[in-house]
């Protein structure tokens, strides 16, 4: 019966984002919420200035009304002792807050720079500031609610009790991944595509572990993402802007700390992890020897100006995650078997 809720909120969650994109779009054109293109980025993505953005709110509100459609039914369906502890729905509104918050900082830069004609944005203190609020908020939300536990699981190691070290590693994981994802978003497409594949095979992870109510979050990301896709391949008719990709970081990483299980976001965040190392590789080898190792940071805009389509990039980039998340699916299989035995 739990998979009711599920399918309740992806349903909801693609309703609810589709159907806003009919009216988000032309009042984002109407008032003039156009992405500015950097004069760094690839030359034909001029061709783009103007194109609305914000797009992400399309998403974002849809999961929010995926998520509490997708509590309600799942309310009304199973036994509130196993599924609705203090615990499970913290890692649920808890998951969503973070998204929400982070989606919310994303919203301040696309402000800034789209009404205040500020290209950069929020600078890089005032950013660092914001998200080390939204993630010690979040972990203590978590420890409130009774998720007191330090032991994480890894890959061949097992569960390893983190003791004191599991809080600021956890504030340094949350930071990277948000921001890991946030780079990722470059292209029509991309960022949402990797994010979808991502989101359903959390589904499957969160189904394997019992987690519902993370399922249910995972269902209804996929589904929001879903819905704003229809608006986003290209050629894109509205950008995510960071508004959805904050949110979008904040809900990925939410999904792997939720199954206590966050070194996940490696395996199947294996995209926004080369996104993010191509920058980190680029700026080190420029500021120490001069030279580019890549055409272009990140790396998606370098087989770019390889020659590679956008259309091209998505898909290759998409199928490398579809295969991670494989194996993120069967090391979870595997570890919870022999937990089982």
């Amino acid at each position: 019966m739990e998979s009711i809720s599920c399918v309740a909120a992806a349903f909801i969650a693609f309703a609810v984002s589709a159907v806003m994109g009919k009216f988000l779009i032309p009042f984002l054109r109407k008032i003039k919420f156009g992405q500015t293109i950097k004069e760094i980025g690839p030359t034909w993505h001029k061709n783009k200035q103007g194109t609305p953005t914000m797009g992400g709110f399309l998403f974002a509100g849809g999961a929010f009304a995926g998520v509490i459609v997708g509590f309600i039914v799942l309310a009304a369906t199973v036994d509130h002792t196993i599924h609705l502890t203090a615990v499970n729905n913290a890692r649920l509104f808890g998951g969503l807050g973070l998204a929400l918050a982070f989606g919310f900082i994303g919203f301040l830069d696309d402000y800034i720079k789209v009404v205040k004609k500020q290209n950069l944005g929020l600078n890089a203190r005032q950013k660092v500031i914001l998200q080390l609020i939204v993630c010690i908020a979040y972990l203590a939300t978590l420890y409130l609610a009774g998720d007191t536990s330090t032991i994480v699981m890894f890959p061949f190691i097992g569960a390893v009790d983190l003791s004191w070290f599991y809080y600021p590693l956890a504030i340094l994981v949350i930071i990277f991944g948000v921001n890991a994802v946030n780079l990722t978003d470059g292209i029509d497409g991309l960022a949402g595509s990797v994010t979808f594949v991502v989101s359903v095979a959390f589904v499957v992870i969160c189904g394997i572990l019992n987690l519902v109510g993370m399922s249910i979050f995972a269902s209804a990301l996929a589904g929001g993402l879903l819905g704003f896709l229809i608006y986003n391949f290209h050629p894109a008719k509205v950008f995510m802007g960071d508004t959805g990709s904050m949110f979008l970081g904040g809900a990925v990483i939410a999904l792997a700390v939720g199954t206590a299980r966050p070194f996940l976001f490696f395996i199947v965040g294996i995209i926004y992890i080369v996104e993010a190392l191509s920058v980190v590789l680029q700026v080190i080898s420029f500021k120490t020897t001069g030279k580019r190792i890549f055409k272009m940071s990140p790396i998606h805009h370098h087989f770019e100006m390889s020659g590679w389509s956008e259309g091209k990039i998505v898909g290759v980039f998409s199928g490398i995650t579809l295969l991670f998340c494989i194996l993120g699916i069967a090391w979870i299989t595997f570890s919870s078997s022999l937990l089982i035995g």
